[in-house]
């Protein structure tokens, strides 16, 4: 086996499973389920000595990724992102609707996170890696990132609901002005609460509102879900919408628009927005 990467581990104030650290320290591996499947086929090494799953670090081990013979080089993706906001420790992009944040696709975000962001000259810099996650028909602002701490910290917040997420969408037929909706997702209770910023009427679907949507837990698809379940659908929906209601060709009006956090490393609060995409502008100008 050919040395790839060498990471010192950094003093934890707990013992965390290797496969837990190791997410982003690595550039050629950076995801949780790379790095398991590194262990399993012998290419991570801790203190010389082959690792397993069971492993925790405490902090000073060295580890070490070999290469697999058999794997190919990545490519490099030409994607160019929008950045908002950038610093050692963090990003802020924007991902558009229609691209895959990760998963096993060559055009995903995190492949295009690389060419698109600065080095991080901090001494636990890893392969930039996304915090979140947004659904591949969504668009919106993408938390990311740049070093092994910001992503173990940002993690922490988001399960600590310390980031505040802000969503707009066009929602299907007549809506109260404000309300909060607490139907259970796979028998877990979650809140969103929204609130109706315009109405429009139209032709096809007799009315259309633009909402502001704040999720108070964090569930996949939660917000797609909640407004389909009070009989509001999102436009464009073709997963949880009434197939009849469905607005084929223009995707889905789900845009997360605001960011909100302390910075955890600087303290500074940190808002950052994203404008409404051009085709919510066209229903409400």
């Amino acid at each position: 086996m050919q040395l790839a990467e060498t990471h010192i581990a950094l003093p934890q104030e707990n013992p965390i499973r290797l496969q837990e650290y190791a997410v982003g320290i690595f550039n050629s591996t950076s995801t949780k389920s790379g790095i398991k499947k590194a262990i399993k086929k012998g290419l991570i090494l801790v203190n010389s000595q082959p690792a397993s799953t069971a492993l925790f670090i405490t902090g000073g081990e060295k580890i070490e990724l070999f290469k697999d013979e058999k794997s190919q080089h990545l490519k490099r993706l030409e994607l160019p992102l929008e950045v908002l906001f950038e610093d050692d420790y963090l990003a802020v992009v924007y991902k558009p609707a229609g691209v895959l944040v990760s998963g096993n696709k060559f055009v995903t975000i995190t492949n295009a996170l690389p060419q698109n962001l600065q080095k991080s000259k901090q001494s636990d810099a890893v392969r930039p890696q996304p915090i979140h996650r947004l659904d591949y028909p969504t668009s919106g602002l993408l938390l990311i990132g740049k070093t092994s701490s910001a992503i173990t910290l940002f993690s922490q917040l988001f399960e600590n609901k310390k980031i505040q997420k802000t969503y707009h969408a066009v929602c299907i037929g007549k809506m109260k002005q404000k309300g909060t909706i607490n139907i259970a997702i796979e028998n877990k209770e979650v809140f969103t609460t929204y609130c109706v910023l315009k109405a429009a009427t139209s032709k096809r679907f007799d009315s259309l509102n633009l909402v502001e949507l704040s999720p108070k837990t964090g569930r996949k698809h939660q917000l797609r879900i909640h407004l389909s379940s009070i009989g509001n659908q999102i436009l464009g929906d073709k997963e949880y919408g009434n197939p009849e209601l469905i607005l084929k060709g223009k995707g889905l009006y789900l845009h997360a628009s605001t960011l909100a956090f302390i910075h955890p490393f600087t303290k500074a609060p940190i808002s950052i927005t994203k404008e409404l995409p051009k085709k919510f502008k066209k229903i409400f100008p």
